[in-house]
């Protein structure tokens, strides 16, 4: 039996610790190495409030800052108990929560300051862990993006951590464009400030561009047996150098993935989805949901500063709750550059597809939250076209709703590095509307199941969007016949966790 250990930010196995599609991969890959009768023992950061209902297994001693640190390691209740997997959190008062689904901070004047200290915090706590052997004896340590790498960094120079260089590290990169960057010296979130008594190898950890930094994500990728990207079309396109807007690639870190492909260390292997145990929605229920989270967000004191744009949205619902529209487009996101750059470039392009849309009776719902520009866009918009129903805030039943009950998907995504969003929409049989880069390339094929668009400008993708959507609106109101073959197309695909595993136990585990 492997002994397995998962380090990371996020964990949707247990309640209350997900922000994106980091947290399902942190789920589901537990449970499927747990069929193959091993062991796995998940940590995560507990933010101050995960440890709350944990029961303490175990007090960490360790060095910071030339001072003394004690942090404490729980044991936490998942969503779905399993015989072979444990799930823990680690609780200091330096690891607090941030605002972005009580995860992240977003410090805009100092990028990473509140994020890297709390993540060095748990990473010498979870290395710590490791040299007492909380989880006993490991075979294997899982990271995933830059959160966890400082791991690396330990077993390599910190001289209480050696014992830490026995066990194979495999390093998964979900966002590369989040790539963890501080620098080395002269400030209290500083690699040298939580570090003092180590000398700094700069060259191994130094971010390309700004050479006073360190970058986590390239100590990831550097320092690791093994480096996974979370499809293989993500591995093609990180190895080649961006060219913003047309082409997200390497982000300044391309020539390290060249080099961890050269030494036969980098694999592009497609993140799954869950077609067991789902949470079941209910047909029909879709303006009900709407207006229950309208609702529950109107009495919520934090989106007071909405509350017109709530009711507004609410008012539009309602024309829709005894007259279903004919069709449907939906899209689930943050809301940020990587997702919506396309509606924020090009806004003109989103009008002429409502308009378009409005010809056949069709709405277009958008759900998400993020970044403060993108969410006034959209507000904006929503004034604007009757047909384009923005639902400002975050609901499970209403996204489940919206995944059961959509005609088409949209998903203009930037750059994608896997995508989960389109695999739920196929799942229920609903055919997706994808730029074609990324994970969407290995998962939607242009007419067969889904709708695709791309090109070697930005005038030209955002002409080819437009074109690629009018094409999937005609075979809906032309081709009936078509239309359905590519929704059972879309049905039938299968992104199962069983054969992406075999490739993790075969190219990243070495088992």
């Amino acid at each position: 039996m492997n002994n397995f250990l998962f380090v990371a930010a996020e964990n949707d196995a247990i309640p209350d610790c997900k922000a994106g599609g980091m947290g399902d991969v942190v789920r589901d890959v537990p449970r499927e190495i747990s069929k193959r009768g091993d062991k796995v023992h998940v940590v995560v950061p507990s933010y101050s409030r995960l440890h709350k209902s944990g029961v303490f297994k175990m007090n960490l001693n360790f060095q910071l800052r030339g001072t003394s640190y004690t942090a404490e390691l729980y044991e936490v209740v998942p969503k779905k108990i399993d015989a072979n997997i444990k799930h823990y959190v680690i609780h200091h008062p330096e690891i607090e929560e941030g605002g972005i689904a009580h995860i992240y901070h977003d410090d805009p004047t100092e990028p990473f300051y509140n994020d890297f200290v709390k993540f060095m915090v748990f990473n010498t706590a979870v290395a710590e862990s490791m040299r007492v052997e909380a989880y006993g004896s490991l075979d294997i340590v899982h990271m995933h993006d830059w959160h966890s790498s400082a791991l690396l960094f330990l077993k390599k120079y910190h001289p209480s951590y050696r014992g830490l260089r026995k066990m194979r590290y495999v390093y998964s990169i979900h966002n590369l464009a989040i790539q963890g960057i501080r620098p080395f010296y002269d400030n209290y979130a500083s690699v040298n400030n939580w570090f003092p008594e180590i000398e700094l190898d700069h060259k191994t950890l130094m971010d390309p561009r700004y050479q006073d930094c360190i970058n986590l994500m390239a100590v990831g990728i550097r320092l690791a047996d093994a480096v996974h990207t979370v499809s293989p079309s993500y591995k093609e396109d990180v190895m080649l150098p961006s060219r913003k807007p047309e082409f997200i690639g390497g982000e300044s870190l391309e020539n390290d993935l060249l080099q961890a492909d050269n030494e036969g260390r980098l694999f592009g292997i497609l993140n799954a989805s869950n077609y067991g145990n789902i949470r079941e929605a209910e047909k029909g229920l879709l303006y009900r949901n709407t207006v229950k989270a309208l609702f529950g967000w109107l009495q919520d004191e934090s989106k007071m500063y909405k509350a017109n744009f709530l009711a507004h949205t609410g008012e539009k619902i309602m024309e829709y709750v005894g007259n279903r529209p004919k069709f449907i487009v939906s899209s689930v996101a943050r809301l940020t550059e990587q997702k919506f750059y396309f509606f924020m470039r090009s806004p003109e392009a989103l009008e002429k597809m409502l308009k378009r849309l409005d010809k056949i009776g069709g709405i277009f719902m958008l759900l998400g939250t993020g970044d403060p520009g993108y969410e006034e866009h959209f507000r904006n918009m929503s004034y604007k076209y009757k047909n384009f129903i923005f639902t400002n805030g975050q609901s499970e039943d209403l996204i489940d709703s919206m995944y059961l009950e959509t005609d088409l998907y949209f998903m203009p995504s930037l750059f994608e590095p896997c995508g989960i969003s389109q695999m739920l929409a196929m799942r229920n049989g609903n055919p997706c509307l994808v730029h074609h880069t990324g994970g969407l390339k290995d998962t939607v094929s242009h007419l067969k199941t889904g709708f695709a668009f791309d090109g070697n400008t930005y005038d030209e993708k955002i002409n080819n969007m437009v074109k690629s959507f009018d094409q999937a609106l005609d075979i809906w109101e032309n081709d009936q016949p078509k239309w359905k073959r590519i929704k059972n197309n879309a049905k039938k695909m299968r992104f199962t966790w069983e054969k992406s595993l075999d490739a993790y136990y075969k190219d990243l585990y070495l088992l």
